[in-house]
């Protein structure tokens, strides 16, 4: 799997988070032991008090960069501009307490001002230690690809370079043209491939930013670019430096100082990325405990009816088309196993076993396929991961249905949109694949966790309508 940049986003909205409760709860401890006798409205008044105090003491830090990483990779002076920010807020806010009638006494700012310092300490070490390799290796900064040559791509790539404070690495150069109009490299950039080449690049390498640096006169090249490379879960852009139309300046977002048309988002945002991953294991390591009984009866039951394995492992597409080895518990006779699905299940299919037709038709083989979300193969929720030669009307199914593998720009899942609408088992057809990949792109376009939770809540519903599962 490849080793992907670091977020910024999800560790300072983590730090701010950890901030917000322990300083609350510090300066809410130190309050009630320097008040023991306040009544209800002093109470209040204090909950008020340490809430604004909190909150500006992070609105502060924020404002001067401390939760930035190049923050976090400078200990003593991060630690010492944190520690400012807690002494001189903190006391300010003691002096101004008796405005609000809050007495506090000595015993407030000495707890305030000892428990915070230890805290800031405690937690920027920790962030220190945590991150101080990413950093120098560049594991925090953007990775851009360019497509694209010739002068427009130059002229972003120094714009780029130019821009004061951005932590981006430009990895190279693709386009399909290798003459005079697009040479070998731009600077110190060399090309690394034509557009069909991004693909596979960027299954092996972390790409977070792709960038289409041609004139947007050139609609129908600009337009069969994006159509090959929209597949792909990165942000893409198109520069507008090159435009000859002058768009409204809210039209554009910037990278630095160079002006970007958005065209497609990643599917999820890292910090969405972040929450759906971090649900998914919660949910996936309960039911794992919870359903062990379940687990071990339908283990027994394949194991008693056939010789073999009880778990059967196949090589699916994950995101991003990297293969992953997906857990299923054995329907099918050990001699018959199709590894590569070259030929699907059909339906009174000879190599299915008496046990594996009950456990494919209530998907109770798919139960194994916890330990994938667990280990951040799978996701409760997403497009269901199809096995590499998978076919449908004779072709494969990324050659009937035109943008299949836009599908897998989420981590699949164990359950679906659509196969809560209907649309699991056999894909004889070529319209129930083609309807799969609607619902799957249609779930990418409207994805929340409310939507996950919805579909997970309806998935056994679904299951008691098995006619298409067998």
């Amino acid at each position: 799997m490849v080793k992907r940049s670091l977020n910024e986003e999800v560790g300072q909205r983590l730090l701010k988070g950890l901030d917000l409760f322990c300083l609350t709860t510090i300066g809410f401890c130190a309050g009630v032991a320097a008040a023991p006798n306040a009544d209800a409205a002093t109470g209040d008044e204090l909950v008020f008090f340490i809430l604004t105090l909190t909150c500006l003491c992070i609105f502060v830090m924020r404002g001067i960069g401390l939760y930035e990483a190049r923050a976090q990779a400078r200990f003593s002076s991060s630690i010492a501009k944190s520690l400012a920010v807690i002494f001189i807020l903190g006391i300010s806010a003691g002096i101004l307490a008796p405005l609000l009638g809050l007495h506090l006494g000595p015993i407030w700012p000495k707890g305030w001002l000892g428990a915070g310092a230890f805290y800031i300490v405690t937690t920027r070490l920790a962030m220190w230690l945590a991150t101080r390799h990413a950093s120098p290796k560049g594991r925090y900064r953007q990775r851009v690809a360019i497509v694209g040559g010739g002068k427009a791509a130059e002229d972003a790539i120094t714009t780029l370079e130019n821009s004061q404070g951005l932590e981006i690495e430009i990895i190279g150069l693709f386009d399909d043209r290798y003459d005079n109009r697009s040479p070998a490299s731009i600077r110190r950039h060399k090309k690394l491939g034509k557009i069909i080449d991004l693909a596979d690049y960027a299954r092996a390498h972390a790409v977070d930013l792709v960038i289409v640096a041609i004139p947007i006169s050139a609609e129908q090249r600009l337009l069969q670019i994006l159509k090959r490379i929209w597949e792909l879960p990165v942000d893409i852009r198109v520069s507008g430096q090159a435009a000859q139309l002058r768009l409204s300046q809210r039209a554009y977002s910037y990278l630095g100082d160079l002006p970007l048309l958005p065209v497609f988002d990643r599917p999820l945002s890292h910090w969405n990325e972040f929450l759906k991953d971090v649900l998914d294991r919660m949910i996936a390591l309960v039911a794992l405990v919870l359903l062990t009984p379940v687990l071990a009866g339908v283990a027994l039951a394949v194991r008693l009816e056939s010789k073999g394995p009880v778990i059967f492992k196949q090589k699916r597409f994950g995101f991003n088309n990297e293969l992953i080895e997906v857990y299923k518990f054995r329907s099918m006779f050990t001699d018959k196993s199709d590894a590569t699905a070259t030929k699907l299940v059909t339906k009174n299919d000879s190599r299915v076993t008496r046990v594996g037709r009950i456990i494919r038709k209530t998907s109770l083989d798919e139960l194994p396929q916890l330990v994938n979300v667990i280990k951040g193969q799978l996701s409760l929720v997403g497009p269901r991961p199809h096995a590499t030669q998978a076919k449908a009307a004779g072709g494969l199914y990324d050659e009937v249905v035109e943008g299949y593998f836009a599908r897998h720009r989420v981590k699949p899942g164990i359950t679906g949109w659509a196969q809560i609408n209907g649309w699991r088992g056999e894909t004889d057809t070529l319209e129930k694949i083609e309807q799969r990949v609607k619902h799957d792109l249609e779930y990418i376009d409207r994805w929340s966790l409310g939507l996950d939770l919805y579909i997970l809540m309806k998935t056994p519903f679904a299951l008691l309508k098995s006619e298409n599962a067998f």
